[in-house]
This record gives structure tokens, C-alpha cells and sequence, in this order.
């Protein structure tokens, strides 16, 4: 575990902002599975996108890293006209994107595969897929009596209707995505409750089109999925990610001037909705043809609902801390289940390190206070909670000391590297690596 001690100070300056992870994910995903050869620029090699590599790559994939400038890379896959595992397990390591996503693409054949992972991901709720398994007669089981992975698996999947409760996490759906428009027959995903997270639905939507898979969305009620379809290969580039640009755009309201480029205002990325929170709770953005410049400004306390954009949550926490008034989060109930338990996890930091923050069972009251002070801290594995916790010490008196500060590594590997490019001071890190 990697400890570092930030030193309070502002930043100012200009970053291009990182590609998204959401769309980066179900890009490579559907190269993997369509005839021919894509060619996905602008990727970030984080920990969970080298997991979704290595999977499809385990289902016959052939992808060649070719590296370009500020850590991205261009990925030219050639995919597998026929899926055939030459592996028997999938490591997801920490990416629940990775382990969701590919579970239905894993049943379009019909070899036994374990699929196993590290960290919180070996207990993060898998139900929705396991009533399904048992509604298909697909066989299953625990390899572990005491966590869900490692999860054996065999048998195929069959055209007709998926029931799934609105309430869980979106990923299931995008995973049930990929694979019913391969099936021999049409499907249908049936919501049994009203669909939370829906952008990132409408981002899956988005990217499987550009690689000619079309999708039915009934008023996210139901999917209506034709079968025997086909993904055919595209170039695509990876948009900018609003997750990542959250917490720049948050560092440039509490401390000075920060320009996020290639944060594009026409994405389907649900995590823009930042934008709006921060202008809502006073802050002076400026939004350009390059991207959004965040200005020092103080803010005010709202109502935040989170149920559309979780990821929020760890970066709204500090922006609420340092916010007259009080600043409410509700319906994030499933943060509890992320990298970390994310409400807890966020006031637990922010008291530390001097804030008032208090945890409901679905989110989190926070009142504002002018400075904080400081103080020694964990980022509980949580790489938007060691990002945070990096936003927050610039508006603290004191230095913070952070422990399991590469948590990073998951998401964004060189986001130290950019924290010190506008000003940052972190010692004690292996500053990119």
C-alpha cells in the first residue's frame, strides 16, 4: 500500500481529461465480437480495461496495443467471427464492469469457464444474473461458499424475455445487451420496476449501434432485441469521461482555474450532469469548443439526486463540505456495493479530515464549513475516494496523508502525474506509474 502526503495549495491550469471508462468497455467489447478489424483510439489502459481486454482476448480476439501520446493508446482488434474460449478462467480482477459485461458474452458458448476476481468484486451482488441462470436452466456455483467469485459456469443462452428489477445496477442489462442479438431468435428485457442509472443503458445503445446492433427502448420499460444480428467493424474514438473530469471540474470551483478539455456536452455520459449540480449550486462554469474551464467561485447547499450519476457521489461530498448551508445526496443506496461502501466511505474521509457529514441509509447529509484541516486518511481500495481526498486538500490548513493512494490505478493510472502538472504537491508516490 502506497502512502501519500498532499500539501494543501490550489491548482490552475489546463488537462485533457481522460477517456471514459464507460464507453471504452462496451467500445472493445463489441470490436471483439464483430467481423473484421476496429480500430478504438484514445483508450486508457487503467487496471479494469486491461481486464476487459484480457477476456475478450480469452474468447479469440486478437488486439494489438499500439501506444500514442499522454498515456492513451489506439487499440486495433480484429474480432473472433466464432467465440471459442482458449482459456478455462476469466480474472476480472476489480471491474465490475468487466464481470457483468461479460458473464452473458461467456454464455454464448457452451464451455465450462470460472470466472473470478479481486478485492470487493468477489462479493458484489450478482442476483439478477443468478435468477436468471435458474430461470434458463444454466448451471452455476460458487466455488467459495462464502463469496459469489470465483462463479463456475456452463450451458447457453436461449432467445425470450430477461426480467430485471429497474433497481439494479445497469450493468446487467448492458451485459444482457451484447449477447441476445447473436442469439438464433429475438428477445425481449423486461424492466419489473422503473429503470435507475438509464444513461448508462442509452450509452450501450449508443456504442452498439456504431458497430450496426440495434436496439428497441421501449421507454426503458422494455428492450426489444432481434436476434441474428450481426456487429460489423468500425474505427471509433473514446470520448472524454465526465466521471474523471468531475473531480477537475470541482477542484477548479473550490481552488482556482482549471480548463477541462474533450469533455463533450453532447455525450450521452450521465456523469455531465455535473455541469448542471455545480452551476445549480452557484459555480462559474465557462464552456468552450475545447471543453469547460471551472472558475473559483463559493457555492450553496442543494438537494443532489444521485440515483442517474453514483460516481458523483466521493467528489459531491467535498464540493458540498466547502458549500454554505447544506448540501443533501439521496438515492444512492447502491454506492454501498461500488469499490467501496461509498457513502460510508465518503463521510469517513471528509470527517477526518474536518468536514460534517452525516450517512442516511441512502446517501448523505453534508454541512458546509469554510476550511478543512487535514489529517490522515485511507482510501479504502476506492479510486474516486483517493481522488477526492486529493481535491479536498485544497481547501485544507493542513497536509493530508493518504493511504492506498494507487487506488488510482483502477481508473486513471497517471492521475497523480496531473494532479502536480497544475500544481498539486503529492510526496511519497511513484508519480505515474
Amino acid at each position: 500500500m502506497k502512502t501519500v502526503e498532499i500539501k494543501p495549495g490550489k491548482l490552475s491550469g489546463s488537462l485533457e481529461i481522460p477517456p471514459s471508462k464507460s464507453v471504452s468497455h462496451r467500445a472493445i467489447i463489441s470490436a471483439g465480437l464483430a467481423r473484421g478489424e476496429s480500430l478504438i483510439s484514445n483508450v486508457l489502459l487503467s487496471q479494469d480495461m486491461i481486464a476487459t481486454c484480457t477476456a475478450m482476448e480469452a474468447l479469440g480476439a486478437e488486439i494489438d496495443y499500439q501506444k500514442q501520446a499522454n498515456y492513451r493508446h489506439t487499440l486495433k482488434i480484429k474480432g473472433c467471427d466464432v467465440l471459442k474460449l482458449n482459456t478455462t478462467e476469466i480474472d476480472c480482477n476489480e471491474s465490475g464492469s468487466t464481470l457483468r459485461f461479460m458473464i452473458p458474452v461467456l454464455l454464448l458458448q457452451n464451455q465450462r469457464v470460472v470466472v473470478t476476481g479481486k478485492g470487493r468484486l468477489v462479493t458484489r451482488p450478482m442476483t439478477p444474473y443468478y435468477d436468471l441462470f435458474r430461470e434458463k436452466s444454466i448451471a452455476y456455483e460458487h466455488l467459495k461458499q462464502s463469496q459469489d467469485l470465483p462463479l463456475a459456469l456452463k450451458g447457453k443462452l436461449t432467445p425470450g424475455t430477461y426480467r430485471l428489477e429497474g433497481s439494479v445496477s445497469s450493468q446487467f442489462i448492458t451485459g444482457l445487451l451484447f449477447a441476445l442479438p447473436l442469439l438464433p431468435g429475438d428477445s425481449i428485457i423486461q424492466m419489473t420496476s422503473p429503470l435507475e442509472s438509464k444513461p448508462y443503458v442509452d450509452i450501450t445503445i449508443d456504442v452498439l449501434k456504431s458497430f450496426g446492433i440495434v436496439i428497441d427502448n421501449e421507454n426503458n420499460e422494455r428492450f426489444i432485441v432481434k436476434g441474428n444480428q450481426a456487429y460489423t467493424a468500425c474505427d471509433y474514438r473514446v470520448e472524454g469521461d465526465f466521471s474523471q473530469g468531475a473531480f477537475w471540474l470541482v477542484g477548479g470551483t473550490i481552488g482556482d482555474r482549471i480548463q477541462c478539455n474533450d469533455l463533450n456536452q453532447s455525450s450521452r455520459q450521465g456523469d455531465k450532469v455535473i455541469v448542471d449540480i455545480i452551476k445549480t449550486m452557484g459555480g462559474d462554469l465557462d464552456i468552450n469548443p475545447v471543453g469547460i474551464v471551472a472558475k473559483s467561485n463559493k457555492t450553496r447547499g442543494i438537494e443532489i439526486d444521485v440515483s442517474q450519476c453514483p460516481d458523483l457521489v466521493p467528489i459531491l461530498g467535498v464540493l458540498g463540505s466547502l458549500s454554505t448551508g447544506t448540501t443533501r445526496i439521496i438515492n444512492g443506496e447502491r454506492l454501498r456495493y461500488k469499490e467501496s461502501d461509498r457513502l460510508m466511505a465518503t463521510a469517513e474521509v471528509l470527517n477526518a479530515l474536518g468536514g460534517k457529514v452525516t450517512e442516511t441509509k441512502d446517501g448523505l447529509i453534508i454541512k458546509g464549513v469554510e476550511k478543512l484541516t487535514g489529517g490522515r486518511v485511507k482510501s479504502h481500495n476506492d479510486h474516486r475516494i483517493a481522488m477526492a481526498v486529493a481535491m479536498a486538500s485544497i481547501v485544507c490548513e493542513g497536509t493530508i496523508i493518504l493511504e492506498g493512494a494507487e487506488a488510482v490505478n483502477k481508473s486513471y493510472p497517471h492521475f497523480w502525474e496531473d494532479f502536480e502538472k497544475i500544481g498539486g504537491e503529492a510526496i511519497g508516490i511513484n508519480l505515474g506509474k
